[in-house]
């Protein structure tokens, strides 16, 4: 199981045809404590670059893109009480959504750890 990484602070990681994304360790750094999540409806389809969810900050509130297209199979419902999970543990316990992909071929080109961490300086 590989991660990934876009450009918008997402990761990805893919088993079998379901990829777990959520927003990195460095997109949660900068949005400071967590308040709030709205994530999609089970059964919802994605478009990768369009709206998947919504995080809000004590500073701001920002979209979290799709980094995939593809059918939400599952979400996280435990940050519906406790966003802070996504501070704490962003690429482990505060993950967001489970997609099942509809074009596999969408995680090439997607960025690897020393790219991301290159390009986050």
């Amino acid at each position: 199981m590989t991660t990934k990484y876009t450009e918008d602070h997402e990761w990805i990681t893919v088993e079998g045809d379901v990829a777990t994304f959520g927003i990195t360790d460095h997109a949660q750094e900068q949005l400071g404590e967590l308040v709030f999540v709205e994530l999609p409806q089970v059964g919802a389809q994605l478009a990768k670059g369009g709206d998947a969810a919504v995080v809000e900050s004590v500073k701001a509130a920002s979209d979290v893109y799709a980094p995939v297209s593809g059918e939400v199979v599952e979400t996280n419902t435990a940050l519906d009480g406790e966003p802070i999970k996504v501070n704490e543990d962003p690429e482990g316990s505060g993950w967001m959504v489970k997609i099942k992909l509809s074009d596999a071929s969408e995680l090439d080109g997607m960025l690897d750890k020393d790219a991301y961490s290159k390009l986050i300086g």
